[in-house]
Order: C-alpha cells, then structure tokens, then sequence
C-alpha cells in the first residue's frame, strides 16, 4: 500500500480564479503579505528559532509587540493570546472560569462548539431562545430570563456567551444590552466574535465584553487553525494563569499555541485587515444591496432585516422545485455554479444555503447574481 503515494504530491483545490462565496472563507483570504510569509514560515515550528519559553514573548519575529500592543490596541482588550481558534477560545475561558457543574447561558444561534467547550468543561447550558423564521432573532432580555431560570432550579450560573454575529444568519444581538444585563447578575459575559473581529471594528470596551475571542482563518486574512482571545485584567490573571509546573507556560494555552506559519499570516495580514475594518459600512450595503436583488430572483433573506453582516443566509423554494427534476437532483445548483466557476455554496444544498459577499467587488457579485438568474431561467421548476 505505502508503495504508491505519488497521488498525495497533487493536492491542488482547483478554485484559481474562482469566486469563493464561502462565509467560512471570505474573511480569511490571505493577503499578498500573508502568502510570502507562509513560504518563508512554513517550515515546522519556524518561530520557535528565537523562542525563549514564551510564544507572545518572541521578538525576532515581533510576535511579542504584535500579541501584547497591537491586537490589544486593536479590540480595546487588556491582555490578548494567540489560540487555534475561537472554540478553543470559549473553552479556555470556560475552563478557567467556572467550575464543573456550573450553568453557562448562550444564545439559541450559538455555534455548536460553544456547546461542546461546555461540555468538555463539565458545565451545564442554558439557552437563551432565537425567535421562529425569517427572523431567527435572539432578544437581550432573554439573557435576564435564562439566568433566572436557572437560578430558579438551584443551578449556579458562572458565565453568558453571546455569538455576534452568529454563523447561521449573520444577525447582531445588541452586546451592550447583554452586558448590562451579565453585570447586574454578577456574570462575565464572553463574546464570541468569530465572524466579526478582523471584518467589521470591534471593540470589547465598547461591546461590555470580559472575554472575547476571534478567528483568524474565518475573519482576519490568516491560514488557520488560528484564532486570538481577550480577556479584561482581572479575568487575564485567571485565563492566562501560569503552570506551577512549568512556571514559564500558561496552562489554558497549554504552553504554547501557533508556533509556524499560522501566526505570521496573521501578523502580515493585520495592517490590510486594520484598514478595512474602517470600510464595513461599505460591505453592509454592498451585503444589503446584493440580498435585495437575490430576493428579486425568489430567494428569501433570513435573519436580520435591513441585514448588518456579509453572511447571508437565503431559502429557496424556486431552486428546491427545480431540484426536483434537474438533472443530478439536489447537486444541480453546485454543479451549475461550478460550471461557472463560483464556489462556496455546499453540494447539496438547494432550499436553504448561506454565503457571503464580504471583500467582493460589485463585478464580481454581478457574475454571481447573473448566474443565479440564469439558472433559475434555464431550468423547469416540477
């Protein structure tokens, strides 16, 4: 069996040139910086040449001012980590935080590895629940009835979680009204900001965040698994606690996190991702202007409405009763856009899909809009 490996040498994705919709991956398109210094970093652990026992404490590459004045700066954070991604993140916190048996409250568009993070800590979730279609929105004062709820049962609540946007349907629960709500019940409140902080400004101070966490591969221009975690000065001294073991390595970042390739990216991306941060008016009314006219060819816009994110999550019934008899079922509308060489949108899917305009062109979502109008034109609904 080992004596024919020549077909893991090709490992080509064939998307050159491609338009990616992709939520998952809009944010996370490497800069030209980003992609000389993968080949230079690439190598194992590159970084770990100039390491001294601490990964934020490497200067040569200045990965000590990047971690401890530059994304500090950025999210109005006391102290920030490099971790491998947002889900480690929410663990971290939840693991330094509160003690097994203790009750996390989440929204009901949480991401499901908030509820994994939850699990692998011993915890318990209360959920705060998202309203029926199209909607699907997550009231503030939902978070005071959770807590209520649990504490009516006995339950001790240790933390609250709040997604923004959340990765279903790009919708943005007020932070602060949360917040407000988390400190008059004595909780910390962690925002899981995966799909916001390295797209649109962000800034924990003013979201009354303790703890927030991002993702370097979904939102700021890095190859990934990569993401970062900040934490307010009393918290820090707990998330980032040290080994009494091994005294120089910190214990929820299990000594060390991105030691190669992947925080380079990340460091040669941030000058572009600060930059368009400061343009996300502009990509909300490009995402509102692209929703509208794929709401003009029959496709439903879920979530927030007027919509305030680039993901975008649409039904389709006119591409469901197409399905029903095109050639290839249910795979038609991938193949059809394949053909037309877009991608993004999961094989499979043809009544319910999500994608994402995010640091696309208006060119570029013309070709996308033309093509779904003449796919639906081409085809014979059942």
């Amino acid at each position: 069996m080992l004596d024919n490996l020549d077909h893991f040498k090709c490992l080509k994705r064939g998307t050159a040139g491609a338009i990616n919709i992709d939520p998952l991956q809009r944010g996370g398109i490497l800069t030209p910086e980003a992609r000389e210094a993968i080949l230079e970093w690439a190598d194992g652990y590159s970084v770990c040449d100039y390491c001294t026992g601490s990964l934020e404490e490497i200067q040569t590459p200045p990965i000590k001012e990047f971690v401890r004045e530059a994304l500090p700066q950025f999210l109005e954070v006391d102290e920030v980590r490099i971790s491998h991604g947002a889900r480690e993140g929410i663990f971290a916190a939840m693991h330094a935080l509160c003690q097994g048996g203790e009750t996390v409250i989440a929204d009901g568009n949480a991401h499901y590895t908030t509820l994994l993070a939850a699990e692998l800590a011993g915890l318990k979730v209360e959920l705060v629940p998202a309203s029926e279609g199209p909607g699907y929105r997550v009231d503030p004062g939902g978070y005071q009835e959770a807590i209520s709820r649990a504490r009516g049962r006995g339950e001790r609540v240790a933390m609250a979680v709040l997604t923004y946007p959340d990765g279903n349907y790009g919708n943005l629960v007020d932070p602060k009204a949360v917040s407000e709500i988390c400190t008059d019940a004595g909780l910390p409140l962690a925002v899981n900001g995966a799909y916001s902080v390295g797209r649109m400004p962000v800034s924990a101070k003013s979201l009354g965040a303790d703890v927030i966490v991002g993702s370097g591969h979904k939102s700021m221009a890095s190859s990934g698994p990569i993401g970062i975690i900040g934490a307010t000065e009393e918290l820090a001294t707990r998330i980032f606690r040290r080994s009494k073991l091994v005294p120089k390595k910190e214990l929820e970042m299990l000594g060390c996190t991105l030691r190669g390739a992947g925080i380079l990216t990340m460091m040669a991306s941030f000058p572009a991702v600060v930059e368009r941060t400061r343009r996300w008016d502009e990509e909300v009314e490009k995402a509102r202007w692209f929703a509208g006219e794929m709401e003009r060819l029959g496709m439903d816009l879920q979530g927030d409405q007027p919509h305030g994110h680039d993901l975008m999550f649409f039904k389709s019934e006119i591409l469901y009763e197409i399905s029903k008899t095109a050639k290839k079922g249910r795979y038609f509308l991938y193949r059809e856009l394949k053909k037309r060489n877009i991608f993004g949108i999961k094989p499979g899917l043809t009544r319910q899909f999500k994608l994402s305009s995010y640091q696309l062109s208006r060119e570029e979502l013309e070709t996308v809009l033309s093509a779904f109008e003449e796919i639906v034109s081409n085809h014979p609904k059942a």
